[in-house]
């Protein structure tokens, strides 16, 4: 199975990924269309076996900001973050994101 893209527009949309986080874990994707090292990691992860909740930096920025403030993760972009329980228990960023790494921690 390939990634399911999942576009986060608001921070409605993102308190709603925070409590489904008490049941799954939940994978966040910080990603810029303007930048090529983000296009490789979101061509990476497009192999994960698991939804992608992306947060395009272009349309988003407010829901980035948040999830900063929520998680204490310094924003970068590309940056994966996977929540369980309301709290961050993996984050990479640039080309330290695999599609490998994800679905494992998704998987705990």
């Amino acid at each position: 199975m390939k990634a399911k893209f999942i576009e986060v527009k608001s921070n409605q949309e993102l308190d709603k990924l925070f409590e489904q986080s008490n049941e799954k874990p939940i994978f966040l994707f910080k990603h810029s269309l303007t930048c090529p090292i983000s296009a490789g990691v979101h061509q990476e992860i497009s192999g994960a076996d698991a939804d992608v909740h992306i947060v395009v930096m272009q349309h988003a920025r407010n829901v980035s900001d948040a999830i900063t403030q929520r998680t204490g993760i310094r924003h970068e972009s590309p940056q994966a973050i996977v929540l369980k329980n309301g709290k961050p228990i993996y984050h990479a960023s640039h080309y330290d994101v695999t599609a490998a790494d994800v679905t494992a921690k998704l998987k705990m």
